[in-house]
């Protein structure tokens, strides 16, 4: 199966990136601690939601794919949905 990331979610992680930049920029200008933690501390919240929006995405597809294939038993792809978001963290 081919996975189709929006252009939201691509704009997203472009964000995130440029976070991450942020962040690294402070450390070479020898901001304090608090700073640094506050902004890496908004590159994982930032993360965290683009990994729940990829899982989501990505669990409706197979939703989906397994309903047009006939398959109504969706419960496994759930759990594996769900599996994931618990191995993220």
């Amino acid at each position: 199966m081919e996975y189709n990331y929006t252009d939201s979610l691509k704009t997203r992680l472009r964000k995130i990136e440029g976070q991450v930049r942020g962040v690294l920029r402070l450390m070479e200008e020898g901001k304090p601690c608090k700073e640094v933690v506050a902004q890496l501390s908004a590159v994982r919240n930032a993360s965290d939601r683009a990994l729940a929006q990829i899982v989501a995405e990505n669990l409706q597809q197979c939703i989906m794919a397994e309903q047009e294939a006939g398959n109504n038993d969706t419960g496994k792809l759930v759990k594996e949905a769900v599996e994931l978001l618990v191995k993220s963290r």
